[in-house]
């Protein structure tokens, strides 16, 4: 029996485990399988407070982690596969093990939805990106490519051509989802060409490490041409990692868990940390202080019911 499990080893989890751990509670952090979270896909993170000098992101997940442990949090590798929050304690089925806790921290993140291309995995951290805010500084004077037809798409491509030469906002069809508000606003950027009905076939180049260029393809004329870009951001959404809540947790129809003020969630005992609820900042800070928050909320939770 636990008395709090964390579910997610990014700066949200790692960080509700060190205050957890802290307050002697010895949480258990399910690592779960893309352990570190979103920033174990960064390279240099530089906008994290306290390096002055930048910080790589593996390293900084690291870090936290062993802070953590040297607290007493336990980590497990491995993903949950089942949880049954209808009664407590709750019962999660970590791979074919049952534990049980008293409280829950969900800090499972958001998986960015990528374009599915070997060459896009590959180059993930060299040159391809899907956080404009983390890495558009990297291409200051450069060639930047978006991909996305939607709001977010349009706001990392203003937000990116404060850093580009140029920017050129690539979308599969001819009419956007983006509100008029945000197209009109890009539409107004000179720094920002549009590129409809296209899509993306390769990226360059895998074998130097590096993007140096997009093959693309209109799909209305068949025409097929490479384009110089140096930087490649894709921009068509996240996915929420909640699918293993669904029905039991109150979520928005996109999955994001809906707060019930504070960390607290629809579920007493549950508590929320990070991009399984922020669909706004994202950033590596925000789901750190959610940690923090989320903790709190469990440690004040835990002491109210004696334990």
């Amino acid at each position: 029996m636990h008395n709090v499990v964390i579910v997610g080893s990014g700066c949200a989890g790692n960080t509700a485990a060190i205050y957890a751990a802290r307050a002697n509670l010895k949480p258990l952090v399910i690592a779960g399988k893309e352990a570190g979270g979103q920033l174990s896909l960064t390279t240099l993170v530089e906008n994290f407070p306290g390096f002055p000098e930048g910080i790589q992101g593996p390293e900084l997940v690291e870090n936290m982690k062993k802070q953590a442990q040297g607290f007493g949090a336990e980590y497990v590798s491995g993903d949950l596969l089942d949880a049954d929050l209808s009664t407590r304690p709750f019962k999660l089925n970590i791979e074919g093990e049952t534990v049980e806790t008293q409280s829950l921290i969900v800090a499972s993140g958001a998986s960015a939805r990528w374009i599915g291309l070997e060459s896009e995995q590959k180059l993930i951290g060299h040159g391809v990106s899907s956080c404009a805010t983390c890495d558009g500084f990297f291409y200051r004077g450069r060639k930047i490519m978006v991909i996305g037809g939607g709001d977010s798409a349009m706001e990392e491509g203003n937000f990116l051509s404060r850093f580009g030469s140029e920017v050129v906002l690539v979308h599969r069809r001819e009419q956007f989802r983006a509100s008029k508000i945000m197209l009109d606003r890009a539409h107004a950027n000179p720094k920002i060409k549009f590129l409809t009905n296209t899509v993306v076939e390769e990226i360059f180049d895998v074998s130097k490490n590096t993007v140096t260029g997009a093959r693309l393809k209109n799909v209305v004329t068949g025409e097929v041409w490479n384009q110089e870009v140096d930087g490649f951001f894709v921009a068509i959404g996240h996915i929420p990692n909640t699918a293993v809540f669904k029905g039991q947790i109150e979520t928005d129809p996109d999955g994001y868990i809906l707060s019930k003020g504070g960390a607290r969630t629809s579920v007493k005992g549950v508590f929320h940390a990070g991009d399984v609820q922020d669909r706004t900042y994202r950033q590596a800070i925000t789901a750190s202080g959610a940690g923090c928050m989320a903790a709190m909320e469990a440690e004040k939770f835990l002491e109210a019911e004696g334990h």
